[in-house]
């Protein structure tokens, strides 16, 4: 219900208030799922200009909820293969997801960047989850077969997916001439994980 200033209330206008809480999960699950769709499949993101293209458009309702998700997902498939030492990995792979991400954000806002500070990190955090596939697939190999090499070419590739994926997105917000100093850190970024899974 929407008050007036004649004391008079539009009970017309639904809010999410008023909506069960059930359907604002459905309502976020649906929202993440379609982000990481858009993730999975970078190349739609073909667009001249932002106003042009639906998947920027999507990401641009920026929401923390998913790339926490997959952060907290990450995490907890890096420390279930550490043993004894999972806390720490835990830890250590929480703080640099979002510590890295803020650093890479601000690098951005600073060459001058459109983009916003969550936002950035919402495109950063969603694309996250190709590695989080390939340390899937790792823990599930690693039961049946230990192949470096295999570990180091399905790493690489959701490393290239993650990092292509990623500066795609922010490459939209960032001129021409700075486009190179935006990304730099954005392929440490994501090698400095892809490193994590692959120790």
């Amino acid at each position: 219900m929407d008050g007036h200033m004649d004391g008079k209330i539009d009970s017309v206008t639904p809010t999410t208030l008023d909506e069960p809480v059930s359907e604002t999960i459905l309502r976020d699950l649906r929202s993440v799922y379609s982000k990481l769709r858009v993730v999975l499949a970078p190349s739609n993101v073909r667009a001249t200009t932002y106003e042009d293209n639906e998947a920027l458009k999507l990401l641009k309702d920026w929401d923390l909820w998913g790339p926490l998700l997959i952060c907290l997902l990450l995490s907890v498939l890096l420390s279930v293969d550490a043993g004894s030492h999972g806390a720490l990995v835990f830890s250590a792979v929480f703080m640099l997801v979002w510590v890295g991400a803020a650093i890479v954000t601000l690098n951005a806002q600073l060459l001058g960047g459109s983009i916003s500070f969550f936002q950035s990190v919402c495109v950063l955090g969603y694309c996250v989850f190709p590695l989080v596939i390939s340390a899937f697939v790792l823990l599930l190999l690693h039961t049946f077969v230990n192949s470096v090499i295999l570990d180091l070419v399905i790493v690489t590739l959701a490393f290239i997916w993650s990092t292509r994926a990623s500066v795609v997105f922010i490459g939209q917000f960032i001129s021409e001439e700075r486009k190179t100093l935006a990304v730099y850190p954005v392929f440490f970024f994501y090698l400095f994980l892809s490193w994590m899974i692959l120790i």
